[in-house]
């Protein structure tokens, strides 16, 4: 047994004693070789996606040949921009009904559930606005640098697009998501209560390249401050030995160009940093000799302690995971095999283990981690269980490449208190009741 509330944040937890054995990973593969059976001699079509699916009954199932085998199909989509099936028209952003005043100022939320792999199609990647999205002219858009740097300049997009160029995989994650979940349980869904998180390939010149470009002073120019084109005129400030680090301006996202909700023609990606840190609709670089203090730094994205004091700077993402399949809302549709799954990532570097708990931490094991493991960037992580037809309390802990175990919520509000809004990294539970339906629950350990 190895419990989570034994373990204080931050230290290296041991690798569990709950390993699965050979004899229980044959129990397994013949239990999923028996469910898999039965699902198919009933005609079952989801598990655990939230959805029920109707399928043929008896010999038609196989035998009866459907009009798209024996027709001619529909030509090739040699115009437009491609869409996914009809089919799957439930799988979409939402936003949460009075999160904001109003609309330009809201969030979206990506279909965690729904999605596989560790990438996030354009189309499903979260929106955050504070005023609003434009989809801006890239002839008429410039990126101006100046400050302490010996050459002032301004780029026009093909100035930048003629530099070296660099594709990286990254997440990129508001620093209120979970923020609800800080005082009980708020959110239905996994969608809700993580879905302000994503990750993408994104393309652009490294920041160091333009700044060595116009000569930056890295004796007095401490400090990078980062200007949006919107209308909130989004500002951030970020350490020179970061901006110099692995900062990309990025005008491609996924193998295209950004979306204009995801701030076309350039944004910066800052990776491991919170989302707000990552200015879209990017027009200035200024190096600075210390911090701005900007409206978006100093009265917001801060950290309410329980002293009354506000924490400001802490832009990290620290470790963090989230099952994402069976979460909130699905419902298990027989006793059996499933493949629990889910997303783990860390802001400091790259994921090393995922242990999972089907019994509110109680007992864990270690879940496998797919391929790509990358740094800074979300990773993909499955196990068996054989679901007994018993409630279960499902539960995932992450440890990244320095040694962090994301914590216990209680442990998180230890320090932290219950009246923040940001960085929420505790550990997330959810419920399946014996019905199969999984519902939204916090665990006290």
């Amino acid at each position: 047994m190895n419990s989570l509330t034994d373990q204080p944040i931050g230290r290296v937890v041991p690798a569990p004693e709950g390993h699965i054995s050979g004899e229980q990973l044959e129990q397994a593969r013949t239990a999923r070789r028996q469910f898999m059976g039965k699902a198919l001699a009933m005609g079952a079509g989801a598990v655990a996606a939230g959805r029920a699916v109707a399928a043929p009954k008896g010999e038609d199932a196989i035998l009866k040949l459907p009009a798209h085998t024996k027709g001619l199909g529909k030509p090739v989509a040699a115009l437009g921009y491609g869409v996914p099936s009809q089919w799957e028209g439930n799988l979409q952003r939402r936003e949460s009904p009075g999160l904001t005043r109003v609309s330009q100022a809201s969030v979206s939320f990506c279909p965690l559930q729904g999605l596989f792999g560790i990438i996030t199609p354009s189309g499903l990647h979260f929106e955050r606005h504070h005023q609003g999205w434009w989809d801006i002219d890239p002839s008429q858009h410039r990126l101006m640098v100046n400050g302490l740097v010996k050459r002032q300049r301004v780029f026009t997009m093909d100035d930048l697009m003629r530099l070296p160029s660099v594709s990286r995989i990254h997440f990129i994650e508001c620093g209120a998501n979970s923020g609800p979940e800080w005082g009980n349980v708020a959110l239905p869904t996994v969608q809700y209560t993580h879905g302000m998180i994503s990750c993408a390939e994104f393309t652009g010149v490294l920041l160091s390249t333009l700044l060595e470009m116009c000569g930056v002073d890295k004796k007095n120019g401490k400090y990078v401050l980062a200007e949006g084109a919107d209308g909130s005129s989004m500002t951030r400030t970020l350490a020179m030995d970061r901006a110099m680090d692995d900062v990309v301006v990025a005008w491609g996202m996924n193998g295209e160009m950004l979306r204009p909700e995801n701030g076309y023609p350039l944004r910066l990606v800052v990776p491991g940093v919170q989302g707000v840190s990552w200015v879209k609709y990017l027009r200035r670089i200024e190096v600075g000799d210390q911090r701005y203090g900007t409206k978006d730094e100093s009265i917001h994205y801060v950290d309410l302690m329980p002293d009354g004091t506000h924490r400001q700077y802490t832009s990290i993402q620290e470790c963090k995971s989230v099952i994402t399949t069976p979460s909130g809302g699905q419902t298990l549709l027989d006793q059996g095999y499933y493949n629990v799954t889910g997303l783990a990532w860390s802001g400091r570097g790259s994921v090393k283990r995922v242990d999972v708990s089907v019994d509110g931490g109680r007992n864990w094991r270690t879940a496998r981690l797919e391929t790509p493991v990358l740094s800074k960037a979300l990773t993909r992580f499955n196990i068996d269980w054989v679901w007994d037809g018993k409630p279960a309390i499902l539960m995932s802990r992450a440890i990244d490449s320095t040694g962090y175990v994301q914590p216990s919520l209680n442990a998180l509000r230890a320090v932290r208190g219950t009246r923040s809004i940001y960085h929420n990294n505790a550990i997330k539970s959810w419920r399946v009741g014996s019905n199969g339906e999984v519902t939204n629950v916090q665990v006290n350990g």
